[in-house]
């Protein structure tokens, strides 16, 4: 078979497997793509309206932030803080440096992106005697109730 019977044989096939997967009926090629064209509009469309509807039978869920990963782990003199949400969150690292300040730590060292996501790492360091009995459970709930305090005053002022 010559490369030209190959690829219009390799055409033919590919036709009928569109036709299979659109339910097309149509015997001409220019009608099996209308078809096929037609079929994906359909498609987008319900998905459109899928994602129009889960956006309207769940509007608390929509805007309420993603539940954020908060690690701490106990350092010789202090905690590492790891904080991540899947979204980024304007004001949340404000809130935060205030939860250490509340706490009597003192940022040593830290990494923070904002850009898509919000991600913070960094050493908090206790200050001389403010800190004393505090502990890594302590320091998470910390974070964690800063992250929903902003999280309500966010949401309070959409």
């Amino acid at each position: 078979m010559s490369s030209r019977g190959r690829k219009k044989s390799s055409v033919h096939q590919k036709l009928q497997q569109l036709c299979s997967v659109t339910n097309s009926t149509a015997v001409n090629k220019t009608s099996i793509i209308v078809d096929a064209t037609r079929y994906i509009g359909e498609l987008k469309d319900k998905v459109d309206k899928l994602s129009q509807e889960t956006r309207t039978t769940s509007p608390a869920s929509t805007s309420q932030t993603p539940m954020p990963m908060v690690t701490v782990e106990t350092l010789d003199k202090g905690f590492l803080i790891n904080v991540l949400l899947e979204k980024n969150c304007p004001g949340l690292l404000v809130s935060v440096l205030e939860t250490f300040e509340e706490l009597g730590l003192d940022v040593l060292e830290a990494r923070v992106s904002c850009e898509e996501t919000f991600k913070l790492e960094a050493i908090g360091g206790e200050n001389e005697g403010n800190a004393e009995g505090i502990d890594a459970q302590m320091v998470k709930q910390a974070m964690m109730q800063a992250i929903r305090k902003w999280d309500e005053n966010r949401q309070q002022e959409d």
